[in-house]
């Protein structure tokens, strides 16, 4: 697959502005995730369905190595379950946005993938992997991390599909929404 110019371009400054949000995970999930969601979901959107997976994959390991989670220290096949359900949310936009009718469509698709992605990271993650794995000197934080990894993952992408939808109705008006 070759990639075009446009494609490169969309993705990397969706990746700077994930790497930029980041910085300020510590201090709000909810100011990151939503931002990241985001991203994702305008990667599919304006560079395809490859650059969002990419994109997918890449923005939990730079998460790693800015924030430094402790948890995701301790457990690394965390890694992957965050990078599939991202993969999950940018699926369901990228296959179901046309789906449901022209402007019923992309909404739905946002609202599909968000539920898709907590549902899958709350099995995987907060009912398999941080009880079996969690260290026990972590264990009082098992409660808060569940919520973190299922029902917060649902909110914060629900909240990054709003932004996005905000910001490709925006981008419709400009010759920079127009969609290859």
């Amino acid at each position: 697959m070759k990639m075009k110019t446009r494609q490169i371009t969309v993705t990397a400054i969706m990746l700077a502005i994930c790497i930029a949000s980041q910085f300020f995970k510590n201090l709000s999930v909810y100011i990151t995730g939503p931002i990241i969601n985001a991203a994702l979901i305008l990667t599919v959107l304006y560079a395809g369905l490859a650059c969002g997976i990419i994109l997918s994959i890449i923005t939990p390991v730079t998460a790693f190595f800015i924030t430094g989670s402790p948890v995701m220290a301790a457990i690394p096949a965390m890694f992957p379950c965050i990078m599939a359900g991202n993969v999950i949310l940018v699926l369901c936009v990228a296959l179901l946005k046309g789906k449901f009718g022209s402007k019923a469509g992309f909404p739905v698709s946002i609202v599909i993938g968000s539920i898709l992605k907590g549902l899958f990271m709350g099995v995987v993650i907060s009912l398999i992997i941080l009880p079996n794995m969690l260290p026990e000197k972590m264990a009082p934080m098992l409660r808060v991390l569940q919520l973190q990894f299922s029902l917060t993952q649902v909110v914060t992408a629900l909240i990054g599909g709003v932004y996005a939808f905000i910001i490709a109705a925006a981008l419709r008006k400009t010759s920079l929404g127009k969609q290859d």
